[in-house]
């Protein structure tokens, strides 16, 4: 797999991203939390970690895409056995928009990491199929 124009977009989306929702959780989320009873503040806790879950193997992957481009590390090593996108069933999951707690903002913070890592997910399997 070569860099790409799409590839520096992926990443370049996924950046945005992650600087969103740190922005969330830092300064909205503690907000969103205090006016919530106790079973959904649980609820929204869950889905914070599920967000930060997909952003950080989302990240994970493309850094090491990064690398491999850069020459410094091999497609198969930035691959491994290990794979950066370990949680694939609790990170693909994404009925936690049509919780009515959930707030809007996180919603669709939630619906965006979703979307971008299903992608990154084709990717890295397409990586894998060049692979063998």
């Amino acid at each position: 797999m070569q860099e790409t124009a799409f590839f520096g977009k992926t990443y370049g989306e996924a950046m945005d991203l992650l600087i969103e929702a740190r922005d969330y959780l830092a300064h909205r989320e503690p907000i969103d939390r205090q006016v919530l009873p106790p079973l959904e503040r649980l609820r929204l806790c869950c889905e914070t970690m599920r967000l930060t879950a997909r952003l950080t193997q989302i990240m994970a992957w493309l850094l090491a895409q990064r690398a491999v481009f850069a020459g410094e590390i091999s497609q198969r090593d930035a691959l491994g056995d290990h794979g950066a996108l370990a949680e694939l069933g609790i990170c693909m999951e994404g009925e936690e928009c049509a919780a009515p707690a959930v707030p809007r903002r996180l919603a669709r913070l939630l619906d965006r990491s979703r979307r971008l890592y299903v992608r990154v997910a084709r990717l890295d399997e397409l990586a894998r199929r060049q692979l063998v």
